[in-house]
């Protein structure tokens, strides 16, 4: 039996023992912690994600903790309306988008390793040092929360030990030092009531100056009666630190939306409601030419961290461990099947980091402020029509590997909701 040993067990490592588990295999996580914590803030989970869940066996207990998403919806700064499109299932993909919160799912999906793979499969308070391989062995070195040191020699190291690799950093040291991108984000939490469907996503705001995203992650979060909604602020500052935890405050971010008005939403009660805030500034690594050393393969964040736009840095890392354990499964040489795992998604997955250092389908929010000169618009069919709005969706989600369907048929998807073709009378 070949023995495997995963750094990290954030969603990368536990999909990808999850996934090596249903192929015989029985790998063990080494994560730093010394104990995990349902941390974090929301997660929009595409439908290729879903899929993975579903795969998993696991699709009924995601449902349980998430939130089905059922419209998408694009405005301004003003919060006029811009554009909007159905969501999963309700745009006829044959798996749901669902929103969910990091912290819960990573607690789902770690109480699910140590059911199916034993109490011994996750190693807390191990924190890997480095690494050295010899006669197709792999030895690392950990540190244990005690002080003490030791090694673990396995046949094939999984490393998924996130955007601060150890690993990575060693493996690609020209590559180690990442660069402040020039945007800050802004992340926090609030319990409110729930708005409009109950299941959308807004994106809100001029991305020159500042740029919204909010939605719901847990309905009736802690039996409160209430919805957990997730939102993020992004904004340029002087930022140089990359970390999750430092904390901001509202009146930071509240003069951006001074004057955002949407139908449903009060925007500045809900950023004033909010529970705690987090900070944290965009920060840029390169992408790899290669994730493979031997027989250490990188995944997740530590191959391909991207920004968190888009909803596909987890359901990508989370792919990762599949197509790894494909691979792993049935490539005879473990080197071998690393590489062939890195020839299929290295490049695709490459091209997503990229397409995200842009805006992707949020240029529309930069076109339209542009078109306008930063004024409000009179009828959106002349400053965005929908076709082009619709051609530059389709481009987008057939990039990330979900093709809008019925697209190929000349169908449009997107459309204007109730609110705005009210608003427009």
């Amino acid at each position: 039996m070949t023995e495997i040993a995963i750094i990290g067990a954030g969603p990368a490592g536990l999909a990808a023992a999850l996934r090596l588990h249903q192929k015989g295999f029985q790998p063990r996580i080494y994560e730093t912690v010394p104990e995990l914590k349902p941390l974090g803030v929301g997660i929009d989970v595409k439908v290729y994600g879903t899929a993975e869940f579903e795969e998993l066996d696991l699709l009924e207990e995601f449902r349980a903790i998430s939130v089905d998403a059922k419209e998408s919806i694009f405005y301004n700064k003003y919060g006029q309306e811009i554009y909007a499109e159905l969501c999963g299932v309700h745009m006829g993909y044959l798996h749901e988008q669902r929103f969910v919160h990091r912290g819960v799912l990573q607690m789902l999906m770690y109480r699910t390793v140590l059911e199916r793979l034993g109490a011994d499969s996750v190693v807390l308070g191990a924190r890997t040092l480095g690494y050295r391989q010899q006669d197709d062995k792999v030895t690392l070195d950990i540190e244990y929360g005690d002080g003490s040191t030791g090694q673990i020699v396995a046949d094939v190291v999984i490393a998924a030990d996130g955007i601060k690799s150890v690993v990575r950093r060693q493996m690609h040291p020209e590559s180690a030092e990442p660069v402040y991108s020039g945007i800050t984000m802004w992340r926090g939490t609030t319990l409110m009531d729930p708005f409009a469907t109950g299941g959308t996503i807004l994106h809100i705001g001029a991305p020159q100056i500042s740029s919204m995203i909010v939605y719901p992650i847990a309905d009736n979060w802690q039996d409160s009666g209430k919805t957990l909604v997730n939102w993020v602020v992004e904004a340029t500052r002087d930022e140089s630190i990359e970390d999750w935890n430092q904390l901001g405050t509202i009146e930071e971010i509240l003069p951006y939306y001074d004057n955002t008005e949407i139908p449903f939403l009060d925007v500045q009660e809900m950023l004033r409601n909010a529970g705690e805030v987090y900070l944290f500034p965009l920060i840029r690594h390169e992408p790899l030419e290669s994730w493979v050393d031997g027989r250490v393969v990188l995944i997740g964040d530590a191959a391909h961290a991207m920004y968190p736009r888009g909803g596909n840095g987890a359901c990508q890392s989370i792919v990762d461990g599949s197509a790894l354990a494909e691979k792993l499964a049935t490539i005879e040489d473990p080197h071998e099947a690393l590489v062939a795992f890195e020839a299929q998604r290295l490049a695709m997955v490459n091209g997503i980091v990229l397409s995200h250092r842009g805006e992707g389908y949020e240029v529309i929010r930069r076109m339209v402020e542009e078109r306008t000169n930063g004024e409000r618009f009179t009828d959106i069919e002349e400053v965005l029509p929908l076709a082009e709005a619709d051609e530059i969706f389709s481009k987008y989600h057939a990039l990330v590997g979900q093709p809008r369907p019925g697209h190929d048929a000349g169908d449009a998807t997107g459309f204007r909701t109730q609110y705005a073709q009210q608003a427009a009378r």
